[in-house]
Formats: structure tokens, C-alpha cells, sequence
């Protein structure tokens, strides 16, 4: 009697555990459909509104009558040439500080939980608020700080440009290049490290060899998500560097450029005829979502293909 209560017990126990797993699946299930959904919505609205403007005219004509004709350009040369500053200044800085933090730092080190709560604290800033400090800190300090020492009376650094810009955006992808290419680096099996130095190899010479080549996949990953982020910011660069209406190419590390993210919004709230521009903002947002699945879609490739390289 006492067995085949204990079994009865055990059945229900089993029947509502499955019962509560197939719950928390269809919930999930659910979510996962509704927010994959949304997205397959707002695209297929911009490809709808935008793909009758998307012509090659668009993309290598300079914006005109007070950018509701013509193409753009100056913004899409713009963001990519911000986007390059932008990641020459990140990657490095944050590629040597994550392995630091994953090679060399100690696990009790006081300057290393420093650097590891500066790191999230930069992640949960808000964008806006990058770009009041880049206005702050870039332009109004060392910006001006520049012109009087090299050229005094006039203002060539003291003002919003591309470096700027791109320097302050570096900050903004500062904390995603840190966390994901240590993360990468981690995925190394601590006994491959272990071999490399008994076998006399230095610090340095395991992390070239062994622990770089190991992660390179990830490393790339995780650099490439963050340049994509960056690419499609605007608000850090809105004090920075952004133009409202430049028809032209930044010539200058000083020059004002065009953005594509910046241009959608001029174009949907400060234009003179809203209703008229409509048009091109769908193919500006076409091409911006382009530019962002193009690095996103690369990041998958890169990493399938060195994964199969190194197997």
C-alpha cells in the first residue's frame, strides 16, 4: 500500500512538473513569436514605403531642395567614415583592457574590480548622456584647450567634428568590445594556458599564439556587434559632430559630417515638408538597416568560417 501510494504521489508530482514545463515552452514560445513578429512588421513596412526610391541614383547623389530630392550620399559616406574612427579607437583600448582583466589581472585585484565597475556603469549610461559629456569633455575642454596652445584666436578644434564624434561614440561601444572579447577569450580551456607555460612559453607568447588564435572568432564577433551598434547611434553625436544639411563629404578630422541615423531624423522632424519627405525616409532607414544586417550578417560568416579553419 505505502509503494503504491509513494508511486501515485511520484506520477503527479512527474504529470505536474511536465504540465508547469510545457507552461513556461508555450510562454516562451509565445514571446519569442510575437517579438520576432514586430520585427518582421516594422521591416517589411520600410521595404514597402522605401524600395520605390532605392535606386542607385539615391545612393550616390547628394541631398537637394532642402533634402526632400536627391539622394544621400554624404550620409552614408559620413557614417562609415565615423564608424572606422570609431572602431580604431575602441577595439584596441577595449581588445588590450579585456585581456588584461581575463590574463593578467589577479582575482582579488582591487584596480581590476575598479576597471570591471567602470566597464558596467558606462554600459547602463545612457546614450544621450555620451553625448552631453563628448560636448563637455571632447569640444569644450580639449577641443579648446588645442586651439589655444596651436592656434590661438581661432576656433578649429573647439567646435563639433568627426573626431569628436567618433572618439565619443568609441566610449559609447567601449563597454560591448570589453565584455565580448573577453568572453571570447574565455572559451579557451584554462589547461591549453597552463600547457603553453609549462612547456616554457611566456605570458605574452601564450596569449599571441594560444589564447588569441583560440578566441579569434569570437573576438571578431563581438567586435563587429559593436560596430553595428555604433553605426546606427545618434544621439551621442548629435552635440558632436552631426550636420543638419551638409552636401558634402567630411575633407577634415575637423569637418562636420552627415549621418544616416541623424538624417532620418531631420528628415521626419524638422523638415519644411514633412508629408513630402516621407518617401525618403523609408530608403534612408532601408539603407541604414542594410549597412547594420550587412556587418550583423558578416560577424555570422567570419565566425562560421574560422571556426571551420581552426577545427
Amino acid at each position: 500500500m505505502e509503494q503504491a501510494a509513494t508511486f501515485i504521489s511520484t506520477s503527479k508530482g512527474s504529470a505536474k512538473r511536465k504540465l508547469y514545463g510545457n507552461i513556461s515552452v508555450g510562454v516562451s514560445g509565445f514571446a519569442a513569436l510575437v517579438i520576432v513578429s514586430i520585427v518582421v512588421v516594422i521591416i517589411t513596412t520600410v521595404i514597402i514605403g522605401g524600395y520605390k526610391n532605392f535606386t542607385w541614383e539615391f545612393l550616390t547623389q547628394d541631398p537637394t531642395e532642402g533634402m526632400t530630392a536627391g539622394g544621400i550620399f554624404p550620409a552614408i559616406l559620413g557614417t562609415v567614415i565615423m564608424t572606422m574612427l570609431m572602431s580604431v579607437m575602441a577595439v584596441p583600448l577595449g581588445t588590450v583592457t579585456a585581456i588584461y582583466l581575463s590574463e593578467y589581472a589577479k582575482p582579488d585585484s582591487k584596480f581590476a574590480r575598479t576597471i570591471r565597475f567602470a566597464v558596467n556603469t558606462l554600459a547602463s549610461i545612457p546614450s544621450i548622456v555620451f553625448g552631453l559629456f563628448g560636448l563637455g569633455f571632447f569640444v569644450q575642454f580639449v577641443g579648446k584647450g588645442m586651439d589655444d596652445v596651436f592656434t590661438p584666436g581661432t576656433l578649429v578644434w573647439g567646435q563639433p567634428n568627426i573626431l569628436w564624434a567618433s572618439m565619443t561614440m568609441g566610449l559609447l561601444t567601449l563597454p560591448v568590445v570589453i565584455v565580448s572579447v573577453e568572453e571570447a577569450i574565455r572559451t579557451v580551456p584554462r589547461e591549453v594556458r597552463d600547457a603553453s607555460l609549462a612547456l616554457g612559453a611566456t605570458r605574452l607568447q601564450t596569449i599571441r599564439k594560444i589564447v588569441i588564435p583560440g578566441s579569434l572568432s569570437g573576438i571578431l564577433t563581438g567586435m563587429i556587434l559593436a560596430i553595428s551598434r555604433g553605426a546606427g547611434e545618434v544621439a551621442p553625436i548629435l552635440f558632436t559632430g552631426a550636420a543638419f544639411f551638409l552636401p558634402q563629404i567630411p575633407h577634415a578630422l575637423t569637418s562636420q559630417f552627415m549621418h544616416l541615423g541623424y538624417h532620418i531624423y531631420v528628415l521626419s522632424t524638422q523638415s519644411a515638408n514633412v508629408d513630402k519627405t516621407i518617401p525618403l525616409q523609408y530608403t534612408t532607414t532601408m539603407v541604414l538597416l542594410l549597412l547594420t544586417f550587412t556587418l550583423n550578417i558578416s560577424a555570422v560568416i567570419l565566425r562560421s568560417r574560422l571556426r571551420n579553419k581552426l577545427k
